[in-house]
């Protein structure tokens, strides 16, 4: 029989050796995807656009090393003895594109939404964060800002993917959406009483000290951004209208906390009295923003706030309502068909007043990976190819705080690059058949 002491002395090696391996085996998994991002490699294409809001260059060759831009080159070049070439033809090459609004954690609405809120787990939701991810970065988005989250699996994912332990795409993520009790980002609503107990409502303010806290809350569990709600929202299961829920002094409480911890503000918002309140208060950017008057044009104007219009979610509202009429609750239903029917109309002021906008489609409402659809809408409703563009890249990436990071095609920069058939500038619906994807000097595999 062991003794005493040797089971101990086994039991402490044992647990050490396992700890050891615990810590070992993402970093080899880590290195070795440094590793494959280690190599030089050299993108070559006919059509280049390295600068998004201008003419795109000819004959280019991209030289990447360590995940990063080292050069631009004119003509086709094979760069460093030993360096992997990939010639992409005729295809037309630009910047990763970036999604300022997705709720990677699912993609359920309506009734559906309900019951897999009280159904899946945390780490299901993870694994579907994943699995959303990876649809939209095959899409070409190799960076997303997340706007909404109840229960940390995207802050997971953003953290494993920046480890290189999963394949996905840059995260920006907001954790929790903060909103006043019965606003719409209260979790309990439609809830019987008896489980609302169940449900975390740390996100949840009343008063502008409980809002200063409740920003405090997502600061402290290492958020990027934070995410409120001034009006209520279409999707919520209450029938007080898409009108002003959240005081002024809340509103400036939340983006004075947020911005002296260094994070911006995103705020979503219908209805004018709520749209104007973020904008006074000194919010970064507003999403759907979908009843403006002159005031809240002037606002944008004054504040630099960005507007993010999320056209694509009627997609989302359309095909959940034609396969099942009764997807969504009478109380909701009756501000989908509102959203179905005005959706678009904001922007069509906001680009002509000069607005800053940048790409936002609210994937999770709208589909995941079909993040692309959103730029025939948004031309449909004023912009040009171009600037619609330039709102999924360089808007996006200074929206990001990653102007330094992505965006475009320069040295020093991060290798995200994809290239789609055709000319996107012509017909901006080339953007919907992405056919190569490199993210931080990585090929993305398009298919498993």
């Amino acid at each position: 029989m062991l003794s005493a002491t040797f089971r101990l002395r086994f039991a402490v090696v044992f647990t050490n050796l396992v700890a050891m391996l615990c810590v070992l085996a993402p970093t080899a998994s880590a290195q070795s995807s440094a590793a494959a991002a280690s190599r030089v490699v050299v993108v070559q294409a006919d059509r280049v656009l390295t600068e998004p809001g201008k003419a795109p260059r000819g004959v280019t060759s991209i030289v990447i090393e360590n995940g990063r831009i080292s050069a631009v080159l004119d003509g086709r070049q094979s760069g460093p003895a030993g360096a992997r070439v990939i010639d992409l033809g005729n295809r037309f090459v630009l910047p990763g594109l970036i999604d300022s609004h997705v709720h990677l954690d699912s993609d359920a609405g309506g009734d559906a939404a309900l019951i897999e809120s009280v159904t899946s787990s945390p780490a299901l939701d993870a694994l579907r964060a994943q699995w959303n991810g990876m649809k939209t970065l095959r899409a070409g988005f190799t960076t997303v800002r997340n706007l909404g989250d109840g229960r940390g699996a995207t802050l997971a994912l953003r953290d494993a993917v920046e480890k290189g332990w999963v394949m996905g795409p840059r995260i920006i993520d907001a954790g929790r959406s903060i909103s006043v009790t019965s606003g719409h980002m209260d979790g309990t609503l439609s809830l019987a009483e008896g489980l609302q107990s169940a449900v975390n409502q740390d996100n949840l303010c009343d008063g502008a000290d409980s809002c200063r806290e409740a920003v405090r809350r997502q600061v402290r569990r290492g958020v990027d951004v934070i995410k409120i709600a001034t009006t209520g929202g279409v999707n919520s299961r209450i029938g007080a209208g898409l009108g002003q829920q959240m005081f002024a002094d809340e509103a400036k409480a939340v983006v004075e906390t947020a911005h002296l911890h260094g994070k911006k503000v995103a705020v979503h918002a219908h209805g004018t009295e709520g749209i104007n309140v973020a904008l006074a208060a000194g919010a970064d950017s507003i999403e759907h923003g979908t009843m403006p008057n002159e005031e809240t044009l002037r606002l944008f104007k004054q504040g630099g706030a960005y507007y993010v219009s999320t056209l694509s979610t009627v997609n989302g509202y359309r095909e959940r309502l034609a396969k099942d009429p009764n997807a969504y609750p009478p109380a909701v239903l009756e501000k989908v068909l509102w959203r179905l029917e005005v959706t678009g109309k904001a922007l069509e002021k906001a680009v002509p007043a000069g607005v800053k906008i940048a790409f936002g489609t609210d994937a999770g409402v709208s589909k995941h990976g079909r993040n692309a659809d959103e730029f025939e809408l948004m031309v449909k409703h004023g912009m040009t190819p171009a600037t619609a563009i330039v709102a999924a890249t360089t808007n996006a990436a200074e929206l990001l705080g990653l102007s330094k990071e992505v965006g475009a095609l320069r040295p020093g920069m991060a290798a995200d690059l994809i290239a789609v058939p055709g000319n996107p500038l012509a017909d901006v619906t080339a953007l919907k058949t992405v056919e190569f994807v490199l993210k931080g000097g990585r090929v993305v595999p398009l298919s498993d």
